[in-house]
């Protein structure tokens, strides 16, 4: 349990205080979003704290006026930290939710200013490398791990959070089957090894390219070397954090933040002039624009990034056809040739 979940004394989508636990059942009927659930709590004890009230109880208790004025001044508390607007506006979205359904509702409605977020609003520089430098990322990250971490995340596209919470067992059959296209499942119950991992707990699949599934066998091949067998519940990629033992080690998936500094480093030593504005998450667009190139469907498309199908494709999209959506895939140009 965190620190915040300990503040508002905060069990799953329960709470001891009245308030917070109307805050949790209704985002529970809404998303049950265990990511937002950790962030709605978090912004709340940090308001809290901010205000000097032990008891949230309490806040619901204040004038409308009163109200809007500490959550007016916490927001711009943030702002002034130099925090982005998006998340500043997100704060201010989890406040007022939590005050609407205790109350606070039409004529006590909270008076806040939200701050204003232009269209692709962006506080940090962003670079989508082509996948000529994807490849020299790989070739140039300094271990078969991150090689293999490199070439997974470009070419199945997952999020971060999603390829951190794989484990063995979800690719272990394909794997061990020698075949050159992997299969990569994601699924709700990820979110017990990362909360974000299944975003909108929306279930589908990936694939790893022939040259992501060959990284991976040479990974595993020099885990065995190292822990012995792998179990089926042990993490995909582990941590190679050097003062936690290797008996625990292999139960711990490789870090957040590892992965971003994992993937920056790979890039500067591949030469890319703006390496500091590559993430994770910009292989994620590198695989999207593979896959808008390569002339994929639509639905495809929009099935292998994970996202909710618009309109009513969604009920006429046969998830079951695996072997069809491989073929597909095996389409995709990942590299120059």
């Amino acid at each position: 349990m965190g620190v915040h979940e300990r503040f508002l004394r905060v069990e799953g989508w329960g709470s001891g205080f009245e308030s917070v636990d109307r805050l949790l059942r209704h985002y529970g009927r809404k998303v049950r979003s265990e990511h937002t659930r950790l962030n709605a709590v978090g912004t709340l004890s940090r308001f809290c704290r901010f205000v000097g009230v032990d008891d949230p109880d309490d806040l619901v208790r204040l004038s409308p006026q009163k109200a809007s004025r500490l959550v007016q001044e916490f927001i711009d508390h943030l702002r002034e930290r130099d925090l982005s607007i998006r998340y500043v506006n997100i704060c201010l979205a989890y406040l007022k939710t939590f005050f609407r359904v205790n109350g606070f509702k039409n004529s006590r409605e909270l008076e806040v200013e939200r701050y204003f977020q232009p269209s692709r609003y962006m506080k940090r520089e962003e670079y989508i490398p082509t996948p000529e430098e994807v490849y020299r990322m790989a070739y140039a990250s300094g271990s078969v791990r991150n090689r293999a971490l490199i070439l997974a995340l470009y070419t199945s596209g997952l999020r971060n959070s999603t390829l951190r919470a794989l484990l063995y067992r979800d690719v272990k059959e394909e794997l061990e089957a020698g075949l050159d296209i992997i299969k990569v499942p994601v699924y709700p119950e990820m979110k017990k090894v990362d909360p974000s991992a299944c975003k909108g707990n929306i279930p589908y699949y990936s694939f790893l390219s022939k040259e992501a599934a060959q990284a991976l066998r040479e990974y595993l091949d020099e885990r065995r070397r190292t822990y012995g067998k792998i179990e089926d519940d042990e993490p995909l990629f582990i941590s190679e954090t050097t003062n936690i033992a290797l008996n625990k080690r292999r139960k711990i998936p490789v870090m957040k933040k590892s992965l971003s500094a994992i993937v920056k480093k790979a890039a500067r030593k591949a030469g890319i002039k703006k390496w500091k504005a590559i993430t994770p998450h910009c292989l994620r667009k590198t695989f999207e624009s593979a896959l808008r190139n390569s002339g994929l469907d639509v639905k495809d498309q929009e099935f292998l990034m994970g996202h909710i199908l618009p309109g009513s494709q969604d009920t006429y999209y046969d998830k079951t056809k695996v072997e069809n959506m491989r073929r597909k895939y095996a389409k995709v140009i990942f590299f120059p040739q």
